[in-house]
């Protein structure tokens, strides 16, 4: 069944997104992107450039038998004919229909300086260039969009030749003339008058594509499509050269949500969050956590004003249900933390304390006071927890009775750690010894030994991340650290926080709570 077309979701991660810096998709990086673009509902994926280059020519060979799909149409990127030569002897044109996409997207000059200066042609050929290669593609059956690059620039110029080629361009058959910020120097206001001008001129069908260089790539792209653009090219993530492209995980929701645009399929917009970072994840760049609608923080609430409101209603400070893009809402513990904020985040772990005030009062002063100390628990949720338990009285599965390490460089500059730590467990105790290759990894290593002997399935708890940040930096070597240790069991994985003078120490009591909520995770 066919995508309506009132309204197009162009995606180029895979050609403009891939010029931001750090990012190298191989041919099989490139299928898995389209794979999750598609079945987050988007109508096109731009593949890249066929011909250009032999990555892009593979993908597109590649992609007839190992890309099956159900949303979108692939796209193939490309130039008009060159200047003098006949569009049927172009070697790039016949590559575009080669690669055996339906829709061709034409990148075409609009900017009058741009054709004489760069192209080194006269705009009259120019035009024809247009011409001919649309309605060269049209004739083999590719549908076609032309990408009107500089026009934002070239238009201020000159208004009227940008204008000319977009009308040359629907004439010969293209479908859509998008409009392209390519510097990326607009803003909303003049990205709202120079389309609802053209549009008024041409009568031509409109698409936007917003570089991001003033910060304004989505509004700009909002404003286009409230002067009647409907066809928005955007990124995941926002990649793209230099500061990037607008965000096609924050323009979608915006579109369905705020304009009431439907432009993906049904129930799709609930995947927002997990095709996001998916696509991050293959890039090789850490998510975002402050990116709007699919950052973890974009519903992080930290202020105890906001989360005594929230508790009577959450929308009150929720511009939407998280949900709704696949997010969740998050109460940040710290020292701005009042009742309601220990309230609302002991529920999100599952402790009910509304009937509780008590600990809840016990809670909030050891959060302000720990906080004044250093310590800080956004990012620690199970140290948190740890507090929680305390406040309520609740026993921990074991006592640390000391613990030591010894790190000895002999003669010949071979470094050896050793630590030791004596627990108590139901009464026992246990006296381990391990090396590693660092104080903190050989005291981690020997306190999960003493552990195991009476709780073996906590043989899978590992260590996955370890940051130091020094908190008073003007004390030099003797400066309060603070240390954030992540740790996981295979399955799911948890933050823990310690802070004391000595960074071992600071380490230990991260550690320390790491096994311990590793304890609590089994006896539930």
């Amino acid at each position: 069944m066919p995508r309506p077309d009132e309204f197009h979701v162009y995606d180029t991660t895979l050609r403009d997104g891939a010029q931001r810096e750090g990012i190298s998709y191989s041919v099989a990086d490139k299928l898995a992107v389209a794979r999750l673009l598609d079945d987050y509902g988007v109508g096109f994926i731009e593949g890249g450039w066929p011909g250009a280059l032999p990555k892009d020519t593979e993908f597109f060979e590649r992609a007839r038998t190992e890309l099956s799909l159900r949303n979108a149409e692939l796209v193939a990127f490309g130039a008009t004919r060159k200047a003098g030569v006949k569009v049927q002897a172009d070697a790039q044109v016949k590559a575009l229909l080669d690669s055996q996409a339906p829709v061709v997207t034409l990148v075409a000059k609009s900017d009058v300086r741009h054709v004489v200066e760069a192209l080194r042609t006269d705009l009259d050929e120019n035009l024809a260039m247009v011409q001919d290669t649309v309605g060269f593609l049209v004739a083999e059956g590719r549908r076609v969009f032309v990408d009107m690059e500089h026009f934002f620039d070239g238009y201020g110029h000159d208004r009227d030749y940008g204008v000319r080629l977009l009308v040359a361009a629907a004439e010969a058959g293209a479908s859509v003339g998008v409009l392209c910020d390519t510097n990326g120097g607009m803003l909303p206001h003049g990205v709202f008058e120079v389309v609802t001008d053209v549009l008024a001129r041409t009568g031509v069908r409109l698409g936007i594509h917003c570089q991001d260089d003033t910060g304004c790539a989505i509004a700009n792209t909002m404003s286009a499509v409230e002067a009647g653009a409907t066809h928005v090219q955007c990124t995941a993530n926002g990649y793209g050269e230099r500061t990037g492209n607008a965000d096609l995980f924050v323009v979608v929701p915006n579109l369905q949500l705020k304009l009431g645009i439907p432009c993906l399929p049904d129930g799709r917009l609930a995947e927002t969050v997990r095709i996001s970072h998916a696509i991050a994840e293959i890039a090789n760049i850490a998510p975002n956590t402050h990116q709007p609608y699919a950052g973890w923080a974009s519903f992080a609430h930290k202020a105890g004003l906001h989360a005594s409101a929230l508790k009577v209603n959450a929308s009150l400070y929720n511009h939407i249900d998280p949900a709704v893009v696949g997010n969740e809402q998050n109460v940040l513990v710290t020292e701005m933390a009042g009742r309601a904020s220990i309230e609302l985040k002991g529920a999100e772990l599952g402790h009910d304390l509304a009937g509780q005030p008590d600990v809840v009062s016990r809670v909030v002063e050891q959060v302000k006071s720990l906080e004044a100390e250093g310590w800080t628990f956004e990012a620690a949720d199970a140290s948190f927890e740890l507090l929680i338990l305390d406040a309520q009285g609740v026993d921990v599965a074991f006592e640390v009775e000391s613990w030591r390490t010894i790190v000895e460089q002999d003669a010949d500059g071979k470094v050896k750690t050793e630590a030791t730590v004596k627990v108590r467990i139901n009464g026992d105790r246990i006296i381990s010894t391990a090396e590693g290759n660092g104080p903190v990894n050989a005291l981690d290593r020997a306190m999960r030994r003493a552990i195991v002997q009476v709780y073996p399935d906590l043989d899978s708890l590992r260590l996955v991340d370890y940051k130091v940040r020094i908190l008073d930096e003007k004390s030099g070597t003797g400066a309060k650290t603070r240390v954030l240790i992540g740790t996981s069991d295979g399955v799911d994985a948890w933050s823990t926080v310690g802070v004391h003078e000595n960074v071992i120490a600071a380490s230990w009591r991260a550690l320390e709570d790491a096994v311990k909520y590793g304890l609590l995770r089994r006896e539930r």
